[in-house]
């Protein structure tokens, strides 16, 4: 397989897993909005804590991201991922504070 081909498998598939999590934090707080604490939520909750744990290990950067890094050169914030570049650049972020505010709801919710 080419550079090329490399690089494209990499971001369908961080693309993929980008969607993946978007499900995952969309059903954490979907979960706590209606005070469904479900098996499903505590899942997420430990999907969403693995994969901190996995940027935590890679310095606030995702494996993907590091091994796309081997096929180009760009130094757009998307170049691994098919997301626009506002969205990719600030993804982390993002999702890092609506995980605070899900992790402070479902805390709400199991003391009151």
């Amino acid at each position: 397989m080419n550079s090329c081909k490399k690089l494209i498998f990499i971001k369908v598939a961080h693309t993929l897993i980008w969607l993946f999590f978007n499900l995952v934090i969309g059903y954490m707080l979907y979960a706590v909005i209606t005070d469904n604490l479900d098996l499903w939520l505590w899942i997420c909750v430990a999907l969403v804590l693995a994969e901190g744990l996995v940027l935590l290990a890679f310095k606030w950067t995702c494996p993907l991201t590091i091994l796309a890094r081997r096929y180009s050169s760009s130094t757009h914030e998307n170049f691994d991922i098919y997301l626009p570049e506002g969205l990719a650049k600030n993804t982390k972020l993002i999702y890092t504070l609506l995980s605070v505010l899900i992790f402070f709801g479902i805390i709400v919710r199991l003391v009151f």
